[in-house]
């Protein structure tokens, strides 16, 4: 390939970076605080409610992301014409699979990073004098999240990887503008720039989250 294609290639396969980049956007900002939500579901008193949840987050984390996706893309339209309303299109079943299937996986780490809390922690907050409200905004929730950053930054590290198996559905991110490339080009070099895009993305958000780490420590 001459620095033409290359510059052209770039330019193409950036077009599907805005498409990875979005995803990876809306999936952590629904997925994180759905997945706390499903977390405080699964202390529920109410036993039903919680064995419910906990069968979800079984069910998402023990049945593979593409073949979800391909359930939501392809079986739902079929359910009723409200699904086949509600996901008109590739790009909005692909944001639907990734929040609910992460949302699967946030909702372990969150209740992981619970669990690490000692019980004092809440009945020094009762002698305080603090409600519920005050003691979970306060206190539970920045101890919660420094115990969980570190398994944070592997899924958000593993979801922007996840981005291209919508190229399954038909959404063209990296990896479809790649294997159109290396079409037109009767090369793999289109292949390399998308590795060398994914790697940069990543590490740019190790760098992110290890400075996250350091700012919570204290």
């Amino acid at each position: 390939m001459n620095w033409s294609d290359i510059v052209t290639t770039t330019a193409a396969l950036m077009q599907g970076f805005g498409v990875v980049m979005m995803l990876f956007a809306v999936t952590l900002a629904a997925a994180m605080p759905l997945g706390f939500f499903l977390t405080l579901l699964t202390r529920s008193r109410f036993a039903p409610l919680r064995w419910l949840t906990n069968g979800y987050i079984y069910l998402m984390r023990a049945t593979p992301l593409m073949l979800q996706l391909f359930f939501i893309y392809f079986g739902m339209p079929l359910v009723s014409d409200f699904f086949k309303r509600l996901f008109f299109s590739a790009i909005v079943c692909a944001m639907v699979g990734f929040v609910l299937n992460y949302a699967a996986y946030f909702a372990e780490i969150f209740r992981g990073g619970l669990l690490s809390i000692d019980k004092g922690q809440y009945e020094a907050c009762q002698v305080l004098g603090l409600n519920k409200f005050q003691t979970t905004v306060r206190v539970i929730l920045p101890q919660m999240f420094r115990v969980a950053l570190p398994s944070i930054t592997n899924e958000s590290i593993t979801l922007v990887k996840d981005t291209a198996l919508v190229f399954a559905i038909s959404v063209p991110e990296i990896l479809h503008y790649a294997k159109v490339a290396v079409s037109r080009t009767g090369t793999v070099f289109p292949y390399m720039i998308a590795f060398v895009i994914y790697l940069i993305v990543n590490t740019l958000l190790q760098l992110f989250f290890n400075w996250l780490e350091k700012k919570t420590s204290y």
